[in-house]
């Protein structure tokens, strides 16, 4: 029997579950974020969260008097969270750059601070930076700003005392803003869990680049394998079999994993032959709605259910079937993604001392999975279906055509771009992976075939003269025909 939750009556589990949800949807939680209510909930049960998260998943909270912060354990490197502006767009390189300057700039400044002079003092560490810099004359730089000093707004690591940070934006020589700074939310939003200055590589701040070796103790091992394991079910819309090493396997396959994150978060852990999934259909925990409103979550809904469709043929219409990289490959691909982008010569390389290893060298030598499984037996390669740009192209093609009146009129005019974000989001979903030439598809992506839509046209009974044109909106059956992954 799980211990988890052990001290929770079953009266009051469902409660203690919706606090399990809130901190891991909200790692981060004050007084007025991300509600005025979350914080007194997630403190009624803090006890309980710390150790349950600690022992179930490897994640530690720390809490004060007005913050509660999740530090979590991070396996991978993953996209699908970013940050997002006030308009609700991920954050861009730019914003991520002021958003740290921003919070270093606090740092020197006492109880309250102008946004003018808080953008002069990002401004001036900006400029010692190749390639970035902040000119307040610029309008899209002061976006950019504000856009960062937005972030720390709504999690109360600021708050505005007088004026607007909109008008400032608008004209910095005729608006201001004053802002009281909360050192104690400040700590908390920037916690990091390595000393960042000793960094060769963005792989160093994964826990997996500190496994734990042999020496640890196989009962250790494996209590950290198992740990793995939940994280990767709770994080990702689904964990593949093809994707675990050996040791991971075995913990995915392991009555205990659906036992404890069930009781844990109080959704449902399914299993089918290719993997294991966590399902949250009310959305109590998602961070990413799929199906979901909007031209590009309708987009790449109509076009999964055609990929699911083209998958099916047999013959010499079958599709060609390719192996899909490895989890691992895939890291080192995004790792040197991000450390191509490094500056040659910086703090993070003086402060690294010459005996010191590559932090990313575990990863540049790793070895191929152990093709056997517990018991021994050769696991054959795992390949998928491969659909080509060209073919997807067609089909965004004929959808567009059937269906663009319900789309955003700038996505419908930009098929190229509608295309990109709807094989992005497919692919945060785990249900393609996009490779060189086009995408494979994955077995998830079976659970929208047959998806049928309409396009149904909204009216007035009785129109006002000089009335816009009628909207239309897409509304898609999401049901699944068919359930098996």
């Amino acid at each position: 029997m799980s211990r988890v939750a052990e001290g929770v009556s079953p009266l009051e589990l469902a409660d203690y579950q919706k606090a399990v949800r809130l901190v891991l949807r909200h790692p981060l939680v004050t007084p007025g974020y991300p509600d005025k209510a979350a914080l007194a909930t997630v403190r009624r049960w803090a006890g309980q969260l710390r150790t349950d998260l600690m022992e179930v998943l490897g994640y530690r909270l720390v809490t004060t008097a007005d913050t509660a912060r999740l530090q979590r354990a991070q396996d991978g490197l993953d996209a699908t969270r970013p940050a997002l502006t006030r308009a609700g767009r991920p954050f861009d390189r730019r914003r991520y750059a002021y958003l740290v300057l921003t919070l270093a700039a606090l740092g020197r400044h006492g109880a309250q601070v102008a946004l003018g002079e808080l953008a002069d003092a990002v401004a001036a560490d900006a400029v010692r930076i190749d390639g970035l810099g902040l000119d307040t004359a610029r309008k899209p730089d002061r976006d950019a700003f504000v856009d960062a000093v937005t972030w720390l707004t709504e999690r109360g690591a600021l708050t505005l005392a007088d004026g607007s940070a909109t008008a400032w934006a608008g004209d910095p020589e005729r608006a201001e803003a004053l802002y009281d700074i909360d050192r104690e939310i400040l700590l908390a939003v920037h916690h990091p869990t390595r000393v960042l200055q000793h960094l060769s590589s963005v792989t160093a701040l994964l826990d997996s680049a500190g496994a734990l070796g042999m020496s640890a103790g196989r009962a250790a091992q494996r209590r950290d394998q198992a740990r793995r394991a939940r994280r990767l079910v709770l994080e990702n819309p689904v964990a593949y079999y093809a994707d675990a090493d050996t040791e991971l396997l075995g913990q995915l396959r392991a009555p205990a994993l659906a036992e404890d994150l069930e009781r844990l978060t109080g959704l449902t852990v399914e299993r089918r032959a290719e993997g294991v999934a966590l399902i949250d259909t009310s959305g109590r925990l998602s961070d990413i709605r799929f199906p979901g409103g909007g031209t590009v979550a309708q987009a790449a809904l109509l076009l999964a259910a055609r990929i699911s469709a083209a998958v099916q043929r047999s013959g010499r219409h079958a599709l060609e079937l390719l192996p899909a990289p490895t989890a691992a490959e895939r890291l080192v691909a995004r790792a040197r993604r991000i450390d191509g982008a490094l500056p040659t010569r910086s703090a993070i390389a003086e402060f690294a001392t010459p005996d010191e290893p590559d932090a990313g060298a575990a990863y540049e030598t790793l070895e191929p999975y152990d093709d056997h499984d517990e018991a021994g037996e050769e696991r054959g390669e795992t390949r998928y279906p491969f659909v080509t740009d060209s073919w997807l192209r067609g089909r965004l093609k004929e959808i567009t055509g059937e269906y663009g009146a319900g789309f955003a009129a700038d996505l419908r005019g930009d098929p190229d771009r509608l295309l990109d974000q709807a094989l992005a989001l497919l692919a945060a979903m785990s249900l393609i992976v996009r490779v060189d030439g086009g995408v494979l598809v994955l077995p998830l992506l079976a659970r929208y075939r047959g998806v049928t839509a309409r396009v149904k046209t909204r009216t007035a009974a009785q129109p006002p003269a000089h009335t816009a044109p009628a909207q239309t909106a897409l509304f898609a059956d999401d049901t699944a025909k068919d359930p098996t992954p």
